[in-house]
C-alpha cells in the first residue's frame, strides 16, 4: 500500500502478512527517504505446500526417517544450560595464500672474530662499532626444511596451560637427525613410478581401489576404455640431447614410459609404410624391463663403479678443527685447536655475554668459543674442575639471544640446589616432578625424566630452546635411570644444541661421536685430566697413616710400610698366641658379618624412637670397640688441620652408628654452636610443633651442635637440606655419609676417608669400581682453599690387596655403556606419531652405534656383490637336477648330524659296527656318499673306526698304485702272492697277473699300513681311512667277508681286490641296499630320530639315483654351485645386517607388540588405542599393572584414603619391610592387584619375553607402606605414622611426595577414560596427603 499521512507526523501504511493475507499496519519514518526495497511488491505469497512428486516424497521421507539428528529434548539448550551463539550469515571465506618465491634474501651471521666489516662512527665519539651482515640468497626448500625439523607435521601452538608439560594428545617434534629416515618418506602406491597406470587408464579395466595407509577403499567399477590414437612428430631434435645417464640407468621417469610407447607406434608405423621416421632411442631396454644388451650393461656398470668409489661429499662449510679420518669420512667428535684458542681468546669472542671474575682454563675458554660459534660441546673433567662455568655462559648466551637455556640433573637434589646457585645471576625457574617455579622463565632447571616427558607430550616450549646442558653424563651408566639420557638425545629437535658436562671416562670420544653421528652436527670434545688440586692416597691403620698414591701414582714404598706395620702387630709372640690382634683376626673369621649392615627389630609399637633406645642400650660395647679408630682418625686428622672430612659409609646403618659412637666429641666452638642453633631454629620453625619434636630431628640437631652430621637417603629432605648448608657454610667438621653426597652435593671438603673399598650394590657385595671410588674422592680437596686434597682408606682388621688397591686408585674409570631397553611406555609414544618410528629409536640408541656406523661399508660390499656375475653352468646331465641335487646333499648333511649325535653314538649301533659290515660315510658337501666296509673297531691305539671306501676320483699322480707296488714288489723278492683277484680286461692294469689263493695266517690286531692308505684295484679308486663314528651315515644289513690280516697287517693287493670287488657288486646290482631297521634292530625309541634315519636312507638312494651322478663334471659343478650359494648366502647376510631385523632388541619389540596387542593397548594395525593413551600417563608406576587396575575398575569400591594407600605398593622401592596390618578391605583389593600382576608376567612369558610373572609382581609391587600411607591419608600426625614400620622417615617422605605425582597421573587418566568419579576421587586423594613435613617447601628454593 501507499504511505497514508497522519495527523501529527505520524505516516503509516497498510499491508497483508502471513498466508491467511491478515492485515497489518507498519508504521513508517517521519521523513520518506528513497529506498530500493519499496519497487519490491507488497505481498509474494510463498506456496503453501511443494507440489507432489514423487521426488517431494523420497526427500520427505529421508528428512523425517533417514536423517540422523540429535533429540530436541535432550539437547536442548534449556537441557545443557548453554547456548551456542553463531552467526549462520557471516560465512567464514578461506583466504587464498599468496604463493612462495623459489628464493629468499637472509642475512647471514659470522662469529665477532670473522666480521671484517665493521665500521667505527668517527663522527659520535659514543656510538660503538656497527656489524653490517651479508645477504645470501637461499632456496625456500631449505626453511622448509628445516622447519620440518620442529614438528612432525605443522601445528599450531597449544593452550597455555600445556606450554610447558605438553600434553599426550600432542604430536612429538621431529627428532633431529631423523631426515634420513625412511619413516618420514612419502608412501608411493605400487605402480605409480614405473607408468603402468597410463595404461590403466587408456586401456581400462579393474582399477586400484585401496588407497596407501587404508583399510579399504572405493569400487566403483572399472574403468572406462578410451579410444586413442598416437600423434607421430619428428622427435630427432628434441631428444638429440640424452638424459644423464647416471641418472636414467638406474630410475624410471613417466617421461621415458610415453617416449617408448611413442617408439613402438612409430616403428609400427615405419613397417606398415615402408618409410621410416628419424627418432631416436632415450633409453634402452633395461630400462623398461624387457631385456638387456651389452651396450646397457656396460654403461650401468660405469655407473655403478662411480657410486661406489664417489668420495663422500661434505656439504658443511668447513670450520676450524674439522678433520677427516684415513678413508675420508667425516669425524662427528672433533677434537684439538684449544692452544690457539687459549691464546686468542679475547681477540676471537670480543665480546662476551657474560664476565667472569677470574681467568679462565683452557677448556672453559675452548668450550666458550665454540658455544659463541653455536656448536654442540662434551666438556669432560674432574669434580671441582669448573664445568659449571660452560653451563652459566650457555645460559648468558640464552639470555642474550632471546631463547631459554635447559639445565638438566640427574637427582631432584641436584637441580635444587642449582637453581639456588643460578638464581641471583640469571631468570630462573625449576621444574621437577612436585615442584614448578617460574616456567616461563628464559633458563630452566629440571630433571631428566621431566625433559622427555616434554619431548615425547610435545611441549610448545621446545620451539625456544637453544641449549640443553646435561650434567653428571656418566650417570647413563645407571642401570635403571640411564636409558632416560640415550632417549631424551635421540628425541632433541635439530635446532636444540647439546652441552654434555662428565666426569674423565676414558671413552668420551666414543660417545661423543655417537651423539654427533646421531643429531646430525658436530661435537665439540674438549676437557681436561688435571685436577685443580691434587690428592694424595692414604691408608690409615693402628693410628697411623701410610700414603700409597700421589699424583695418580701408586707408591710401593708406602704400601709395603703399611703392609710391615700390619705383619708386626700381629706377629704371635711366644706364650701370648691368644691376645693381641691375632684376636681381632680370629673374631672377624668365626663371624664374617661383623661389622656389616644388620637389620634392627623391634616390637612395632616402640617405633622408631624405641629402636633408637634399644640401640643406644644394646651397642654400649659395640660403641666402645669402633669409637676408638673413628676418634683416633679424627683426632689425627684435627692436629693435622684436615678437617672438615666426608667419611663415606655404603650403609644407612653404618653411618648413624658410626655417629653415634662420636658421643663424647666436640668439634665446634661456642660461637659456631650458637649459628648453627639459629640456623636450625630459623629452618625448622615452617614444621609445625609435633613435626618439630621428631626424633630424628632432635637427635641430628643435637650432633650437629658438636659439628658432626649425617647424610643419607633416610633423613627427612629437610634435615638433609639443613645438613648440606651448614657443610657448606663450614660448619660441620666430621660428615658420616653415603655415596649420594658426592653425586648429588656441590660440596668439597679438605679430606675424604672411606669407610670400606666394599660395598653392597642391591645384589652382590663387591668392590668399588675405579669411576666410584674417583668421584668420591673427588670432593678432597677445596679449590682456592688448599694445596693438596687427602683421601684416606680405613684399614681395621687387615691391609688391602695390593692389586685391588692399584686397581681402585689409579685403574682406568667405568667406561660409558649403553643401558637402552626397551619399555611400553616409549614404545605406545613413538606408535602415536606414523612419522617416527621405534625401529628408528632402536638404531640410534648408543647400543647400536658400531653396528649402524658399518652401515655405508656394508652398502658399498652389498652393491659390489650384486655387481658381480657368475659362470653359469653348462652340462647335460647336471642342467635343470643340479639345484635339487646339491639341496639333497645339504639336507644329508643336516640329517647326517642329527643322525650321528642320535643313533650312532648307542651302544647297540656300534655292536652292528663291526669288521666286515657295510656303511655309508660322510663325504664332503655336494659330493656323492662313499661306500665302505669296516675293516676294523676302535681300540685302545686307536680311537676310531678303519675302513675302506671307494673313491669316485682318480688318484693324484703323486701316490701310487699300491697293487702295483705290492706285485713288482713280490716279483723281485720271488715271493709272489697267491689268489690275487683282478678285474676285467679293459679295466685292470698291465701290470696285474694272476695268482692262486692261499689261508691267511691269526692276526695279532696290528695295523701295518699308513693311514689314509689309498690305492686302486678292479679298475676303481679306494682308500683306507680312520673314521669317527658321528661320519657314518647308514648302517647296511649287508656284511662282507674279508680278509683281515691281509688287509691290514699283512698288505695283500688280492685281499684289495676281493673286498673291492664285492662292494663294486653291492653297488651295481642293488642300488638301494637295505639298511638296518632303526626299531627292530638299533632299538631307537625316539620317534623323530628314527623318521630322520629313514629319511636319510631315502635321500642316499634318491642321490644315487640322481642323473648328476654320472657326471663327470661333477665335483667342479658342485664347486661352481657352493660359491653361487656362498655369494648368495652373503648377500642375504648383509641384507639382514642392514635390516631392522637385526636390531639387538628387535626380537624384545615384537615380544611387546604382541603383549600391547593382547590387553587391548593397541590395535593389529599398530593404532594407539584409548586404553593405550591412558597407560602413556603412566609415568611413576608400571605402565602395565597401573593401566590393567584402572580398566578393570579395581579403584571403584574403595575411598580416596584407601585407593592411595594401595597406589603406594607402585611407587614404594624397598624390599625388606615389616609387614603392615591392613583392613580386611585393603587386604582384597592389595591380593586382586597382585593377582593382575601376575597375570601381566605371565602374559608376557608367553610371548617369549624375559619375566618371571613371580618376580615381575614382586619387583613392581611393594606394599611395605601401605597402611602407614592409609592412615597419613585420614589425618594422622607424622611422628605416629613413624611407628607403624621400620622403613626410615626420608623414604616415607620420598613415597608420599611420589604418590601425589601419581595421584595426578591417574587424574588424567580419568580424565580420557571419561570417569568423572575417578577423577574427583584422585583429586581428593591428593589433598589428603599434601600436608605437612612431607611437603614442606625446599630451603634451596625458598630460601633461609
Amino acid at each position: 500500500m501507499d504511505r497514508i499521512e497522519a495527523v501529527k507526523g505520524l505516516p503509516f501504511r497498510i499491508g497483508y502478512t502471513g498466508h491467511s493475507g491478515h492485515l497489518r499496519i507498519e508504521p513508517l519514518p517521519p521523513v520518506d527517504r528513497p529506498n530500493p526495497l519499496s519497487s519490491l511488491p507488497d505481498l509474494v505469497l510463498p506456496p503453501a505446500f511443494e507440489p507432489i512428486s514423487e521426488e517431494t516424497i523420497r526427500k520427505d521421507i529421508e528428512e523425517k526417517y533417514l536423517t540422523p539428528r540429535l533429540d530436541d529434548d535432550l539437547f536442548s539448550p534449556a537441557a545443557c544450560g548453554r547456548q551456542w551463539d553463531f552467526d549462520w550469515f557471516d560465512r567464514y571465506r578461506i583466504e587464498l595464500d599468496p604463493t612462495m618465491p623459489r628464493t629468499v634474501v637472509v642475512p647471514s651471521w659470522e662469529p665477532p672474530f670473522r666480521r671484517n666489516n665493521i665500521k667505527n662512527a668517527e663522527e659520535d665519539a659514543h656510538s660503538a662499532e656497527l656489524w653490517i651482515p651479508d645477504s645470501v640468497e637461499i632456496e625456500m626448500t631449505d626453511l622448509l626444511n628445516g622447519e620440518g625439523d620442529f614438528a612432525s607435521v605443522p601445528r599450531l601452538p597449544g593452550p597455555a596451560k600445556d606450554f610447558v608439560r605438553g600434553t599426550s594428545g600432542n604430536r612429538p617434534f621431529r627428532p633431529g637427525g631423523l631426515e634420513q629416515s625412511q619413516s618420514s618418506e612419502r608412501v608411493i602406491p605400487e605402480g605409480a613410478l614405473n607408468g603402468e597406470w597410463v595404461r590403466e587408464v587408456l586401456d581400462g579395466g579393474p582399477p586400484q581401489t585401496i588407497p596407501p595407509g587404508f583399510k579399504q577403499g572405493l569400487d566403483l567399477g572399472p574403468l572406462k576404455a578410451y579410444d586413442y590414437s598416437w600423434k607421430i612428430v619428428n622427435t630427432s631434435n628434441a631428444l638429440k640431447k640424452p638424459l644423464d645417464g647416471k641418472t636414467t640407468n638406474l630410475s624410471l621417469q613417466f617421461e621415458s614410459v610415453l617416449k617408448r610407447v611413442l617408439e613402438q607406434d612409430v616403428a609400427e608405423q615405419e613397417n606398415n609404410d615402408g618409410k621410416s621416421l628419424e627418432v631416436k632411442s632415450v633409453i634402452s631396454e633395461a630400462e623398461v624391463g624387457i631385456g638387456r644388451n651389452d651396450a646397457s650393461s656396460a654403461a650401468e656398470s660405469v655407473v655403478l663403479d662411480d657410486i661406489l668409489f664417489k668420495e663422500h661429499e661434505v656439504t658443511d662449510q668447513k670450520v676450524e678443527g674439522d678433520t677427516l679420518d684415513g678413508q675420508g669420512k667425516e669425524v662427528w667428535a672433533v677434537t684439538g685447536g684449544s692452544r690457539e684458542i687459549s691464546n686468542r681468546f679475547y681477540e676471537l669472542v670480543p665480546d662476551m655475554a657474560l664476565e667472569f671474575p677470574f681467568e679462565l682454563d683452557t677448556f672453559q675458554k675452548e668450550a666458550i668459543y665454540y658455544l659463541e660459534k653455536g656448536e654442540s660441546v662434551f666438556v669432560a673433567a674432574h669434580t671441582s674442575a669448573g664445568k659449571t662455568v660452560v653451563a652459566e655462559y650457555a645460559f648468558a648466551l640464552a639470555s642474550k639471544h632471546c631463547t631459554r637455556a635447559v639445565y638438566t640433573a640427574p637427582i631432584k637434589t641436584i637441580s635444587n640446589q642449582k637453581y639456588r646457585d643460578f638464581c641471583g645471576k640469571f631468570d630462573v625457574g625449576l621444574l621437577t616432578g612436585d615442584i614448578s617455579l617460574r616456567p616461563e622463565a628464559s633458563c630452566l632447571i629440571m630433571t631428566t625424566e621431566i625433559l622427555r616427558s616434554m619431548l615425547y607430550r610435545g611441549a610448545d616450549i621446545i620451539r625456544d630452546i637453544e641449549w640443553v646442558i646435561f650434567d653428571e653424563v656418566h650417570y647413563v651408566n645407571d642401570v635403571e635411570r640411564g636409558v632416560v639420557w640415550e632417549e631424551v638425545i635421540i628425541m632433541l629437535p635439530r635446532h636444540v644444541n647439546i652441552i654434555l658436562l662428565s666426569a674423565t671416562v676414558p671413552n668420551t670420544l666414543e660417545f661423543a661421536d655417537w651423539i654427533g653421528r646421531t643429531k646430525q652436527k658436530k661435537i665439540r670434545l674438549t676437557g681436561t685430566s688435571r685436577r685443580p688440586v691434587p690428592l694424595e692416597h692414604c691408608l690409615f691403620y693402628s693410628g697411623e697413616l701410610y700414603k700409597v698414591c700421589e699424583n695418580e701414582q701408586f707408591l710401593p714404598q708406602g704400601f709395603k710400610a703399611a703392609k710391615d706395620a700390619y705383619k708386626k702387630k700381629n706377629a704371635v709372640k711366644p706364650g701370648a698366641g691368644s691376645s693381641g690382634g691375632s684376636s681381632a683376626v680370629r673374631r672377624h673369621q668365626e663371624n664374617p658379618n661383623h661389622g656389616k649392615t644388620q637389620k634392627l627389630k623391634g616390637p612395632p609399637s616402640t617405633g622408631n624412637v624405641s629402636r633408637i633406645v634399644n640401640f643406644q642400650q644394646n651397642s654400649l660395647g659395640l660403641r666402645r670397640t669402633e669409637s676408638s679408630p673413628w676418634l683416633t682418625l679424627i683426632t689425627k686428622l684435627l692436629k693435622k688441620s684436615l678437617l672438615p672430612a666426608v667419611i663415606f659409609c655404603f650403609s644407612k646403618n653404618r653411618c648413624d652408628k658410626s655417629a653415634d659412637c662420636l658421643a663424647s666429641a666436640d668439634y665446634t666452638t661456642s660461637s659456631e654452636k650458637s649459628e648453627i642453633r639459629v640456623f636450625c631454629d630459623k629452618a625448622f620453625s615452617r614444621l609445625k610443633g609435633s613435626d618439630r619434636n621428631l626424633p630424628q630431628i632432635v637427635r641430628v640437631q643435637n650432633l650437629l651442635r658438636r659439628g658432626i652430621g649425617v647424610h643419607h637417603a633416610g633423613l627427612l629432605p629437610i634435615v638433609k637440606e639443613v645438613i648440606e648448608m651448614l657443610f657448606c657454610r663450614g660448619f660441620i667438621k666430621v660428615l658420616f655419609s653415603t655415596e649420594t653426597f658426592a653425586m648429588g652435593v656441590n660440596a668439597p671438603a679438605r679430606t675424604v676417608v672411606f669407610d670400606s673399598l666394599r660395598k653392597f650394590d642391591g645384589k652382590e657385595f663387591r668392590q668399588l669400581l675405579p669411576g666410584e671410588y674417583t668421584q668420591m674422592a673427588g670432593r678432597a680437596g677445596r679449590r682456592g682453599l688448599d694445596n693438596i686434597g687427602t683421601v684416606i682408606v680405613i684399614c681395621r682388621d687387615d691391609v688391602p690387596d695390593e692389586t685391588n688397591l692399584k686397581r681402585v686408585m689409579v685403574g682406568s674409570p667405568t667406561r660409558l655403556e649403553s643401558q637402552f631397553r626397551l619399555t611400553y611406555i616409549m614404545i605406545l609414544h613413538l606408535l602415536r606419531v606414523e612419522e617416527l618410528k621405534v625401529e628408528d629409536m632402536l638404531k640410534r640408541s648408543f647400543a647400536e652405534f658400531h653396528a649402524q656406523k658399518k652401515l655405508p661399508e656394508k652398502q658399498q660390499l652389498l652393491l659390489l656383490k650384486l655387481s658381480q656375475a657368475h659362470k653359469p653352468i653348462d652340462c647335460i646331465n647336471c642342467e635343470g637336477t643340479i639345484e635339487e641335487y646339491y639341496t639333497m646333499c645339504a639336507e644329508v648333511e643336516k640329517l647326517g648330524n642329527r643322525v650321528s649325535e642320535a643313533i650312532m653314538q648307542c651302544h647297540t649301533a656300534q655292536q652292528f659296527l663291526s669288521p666286515g659290515r657295510v656303511v655309508a660315510v660322510r663325504s664332503h658337501l655336494g659330493e656323492e656318499h662313499l661306500l665302505g666296509v669296516v675293516l676294523k673297531s676302535p681300540s685302545a691305539s686307536n680311537k676310531c673306526y678303519i675302513v675302506l671306501v671307494l673313491k669316485a676320483e682318480s688318484p693324484s699322480t703323486s701316490q701310487t698304485d699300491s697293487n702295483s707296488d705290492v706285485v713288482s714288489q713280490a716279483k723281485e723278492s720271488g715271493n709272489v702272492p697267491q689268489g690275487y683277484y683282478i678285474a676285467p680286461k679293459g679295466k685292470r692294469g698291465g701290470d696285474e697277473e694272476y695268482f692262486s689263493s692261499v689261508v691267511s695266517r691269526k692276526g695279532t690286531g696290528a695295523v701295518n699300513i699308513n693311514l689314509p692308505y689309498s690305492g686302486k684295484a678292479a679298475g676303481v679308486n679306494y682308500e683306507v681311512v680312520g673314521v669317527e663314528s658321528n661320519d657314518m651315515l647308514i648302517i647296511y644289513k649287508e656284511k662282507l667277508k674279508i680278509d683281515q690280516v691281509r688287509l691290514l697287517e699283512d698288505v695283500s693287493p688280492a685281499a684289495y681286490s676281493k673286498a673291492v670287488q664285492q662292494l663294486l657288486l653291492l653297488k651295481t646290482d642293488g642300488r638301494n641296499l637295505p639298511s638296518v631297521d632303526p626299531y627292530k634292530d638299533l632299538k631307537i625309541k625316539d620317534v623323530h630320530v628314527a623318521e630322520d634315519y629313514q629319511s636319510l636312507n631315502m635321500l642316499l638312494a634318491k642321490i644315487s639315483q640322481s642323473r648328476c651322478s654320472g657326471c663327470t663334471k661333477l665335483r667342479e659343478h658342485i664347486l661352481l654351485l657352493k660359491e653361487q650359494h656362498k655369494h648368495r648366502e652373503e648377500v642375504n647376510a648383509l641384507r639382514y645386517q642392514m635390516s631392522d631385523e637385526a636390531l639387538q632388541q628387535m626380537p624384545d619389540f615384537q615380544g611387546r607388540i604382541d603383549v600391547l596387542k593382547e590387553i587391548g593397548c593397541i590395535d593389529d594395525d599398530l593404532v594407539v588405542q584409548i586404553k593405550g593413551r591412558v597407560a602413556c600417563e603412566m609415568n611413576s608406576g608400571e605402565e602395565l599393572i597401573s593401566t590393567e587396575c584402572l580398566f578393570e575398575n579395581q579403584l571403584d569400591d574403595l575411598e580416596p584414603a584407601e585407593a592411595v594407600a594401595l597406589m603406594s605398593a607402585l611407587v614404594f622401592q624397598q624390599t625388606n619391610t615389616s609387614e603392615p596390618s591392613l583392613t580386611p578391605k585393603l587386604a582384597r583389593a592389595r591380593q586382586r592387584l597382585f593377582e593382575t600382576a601376575i597375570k601381566l608376567g605371565e602374559l608376557q612369558a608367553f610371548f617369549k619375553l624375559a619375566v618371571n610373572p613371580e618376580d615381575y609382581a614382586r619387583d613392581n609391587l611393594k606394599f611395605g607402606l601401605m597402611e602407614v600411607v592409609y592412615e597419613w591419608a585420614k589425618g594422622s600426625p607424622f611422628v605416629d605414622i613413624c611407628q607403624l614400620t621400620d622403613v626410615p622417615e626420608g623414604l616415607i617422605v620420598r613415597t608420599i611426595v611420589r604418590l601425589d605425582e601419581t595421584c595426578r597421573e591417574f587424574k588424567n587418566a580419568a580424565a580420557i577414560m571419561g570417569n568423572s568419579g575417578l577423577y574427583k576421587k584422585m583429586e581428593a586423594a591428593s589433598e589428603a596427603i599434601k600436608r605437612d613435613i612431607v611437603f614442606a617447601a625446599s630451603l634451596y628454593v625458598t630460601g633461609i
